[in-house]
């Protein structure tokens, strides 16, 4: 049997990225099957040092997870000799990601006006935490700075209490996720112009980007949106019930669903009730009335019989599911969401699979994230002797 060719096969990224928005961006590239060669620190990328950690090997399961699929080397960007093959290593490359934060890479040699004067077909991603062209470029940031600048952080928990974060890294992942697809998008342009040309991704910009309702909120009538707990501002009945056995999410987003629901429960006298009758309505009076019915009529059952009744009504509801409940879902079993792949020294690692589900070039997860400089022969050219010269120099 013929083996699909991959949808970016043959496309060669050059990745300087550490930590997490950019390594995600570039792990997207290479489950589709860009050739990825991940260049870290002689030290190596910092989160290498995050866990979890593999008992036997005290390899980071964090770094295997978003660096998979990917070749490794190491490079000293600020010696001479490592800078020059550096360059030459650009010369035929079709991206190049970095994620430093603004400056670094002017003071490296490394920005995109000097890569695209070696290289002027590269499409150069630069993902930070306030972009190349901001008053504040200069700052570090991680996902919880991400989060608190750009208003997410604001509008999460619940009203009486501190704000709290997003669990996961939703600033990082996200970002990572921009940079793939303005990469993409670029790479479409180069296409059809020859031209290659920089992406420009903030953690900032990209929450700022998915706060949804609380931008027109305030820039059509003046609110500053607060914390809101599980309640959605726009949408009512849409929360977070507590049942028998945990809890579930329901989210009842129309007239057809709000009809079926209130059949369901067994309340068709809701559907008459004036301070009901339409969305805004019951957004205005959820507090006030309609939780409480909801949350009387739902503590009666368990998350699995809830499921089955909105399911048989066709209304979205969802068990809260812990990790181990997710994993084991039938879903993420039947979607491929878990993949096993076996590291050099870890051993058999499993975590999470390639999302979007392309028919004719799927992507896959086919090798193990790299050992620190593990392919540093292969991508220089150098004979073992070489490398060891390199090594004792600092280069490598």
């Amino acid at each position: 049997m013929t083996q699909k060719k991959k949808a970016l096969e043959g496309l060669k990224v050059i990745d300087l990225t550490s930590a997490l928005s950019g390594p995600f961006c570039t792990m997207i590239l290479a489950d589709y099957g860009a050739d990825v060669i991940k260049i870290e620190p002689v030290h190596g990328d910092q989160c290498r040092t995050w866990g979890p950690f593999d008992k036997k090997s005290g390899e980071s399961g964090f770094f295997c997870y978003v660096n998979r699929n990917k070749k490794g080397c190491t490079l000293n960007l600020k010696s001479e000799k490592g800078l020059q093959m550096f360059y030459d290593l650009v010369k035929d490359a079709d991206f190049l990601c970095e994620n430093y934060k603004g400056g670094v890479t002017k003071k490296l040699k490394i920005d995109y006006e000097t890569i695209k004067k070696i290289n002027p077909r590269i499409i150069y991603v630069s993902g930070s935490g306030f972009g190349l062209n901001s008053p504040i470029s200069h700052r570090p940031c991680y996902d919880i700075v991400a989060q608190a600048m750009g208003g997410m952080l604001y509008l999460t928990g619940f009203k009486d209490q501190p704000p709290v974060k997003v669990g996961p890294s939703v600033a990082d992942h996200v970002s990572g996720i921009y940079q793939a697809l303005g990469a993409l998008v670029a790479l479409h342009y180069r296409d059809r112009t020859g031209e290659g040309q920089l992406v420009d991704v903030a953690m900032f910009d990209t929450i700022f980007s998915l706060l949804e309702a609380a931008i027109p909120y305030y820039t059509m009538n003046g609110i500053i949106s607060e914390r809101n707990g599980n309640i959605d501002p726009s949408i009512a009945p849409f929360d977070v019930y507590s049942c028998k056995d945990g809890y579930v999410a329901l989210g009842v987003g129309n007239e057809r669903l709000w009809k079926k629901f209130c059949q369901t429960i067994g309340k068709p006298e809701l559907l008459e009730d004036e301070k009901y009758k339409t969305n805004d309505l019951r957004v205005q009076n959820y507090k006030s009335g309609l939780q409480n019915i909801i949350s009387d009529w739902v503590k009666n059952y368990t998350k699995k019989e809830l499921e089955i009744m909105m399911d048989e009504a066709g209304i979205p509801c969802g068990p809260v599911m812990n990790i181990k409940e997710a994993i084991e879902h039938p879903h993420t079993k039947a979607r491929d969401m878990i993949v096993h792949v076996n590291h050099p020294t870890a051993g058999d690692l499993a975590f999470q699979g390639v999302v979007a589900k392309l028919s004719a070039s799927p992507g896959e997860v086919t090798f193990a994230s790299p050992l620190l400089g593990q392919d540093n022969c292969e991508v220089f050219h150098l004979t073992k002797e070489e490398e060891a010269k390199l090594q004792e120099e600092g280069v490598l």
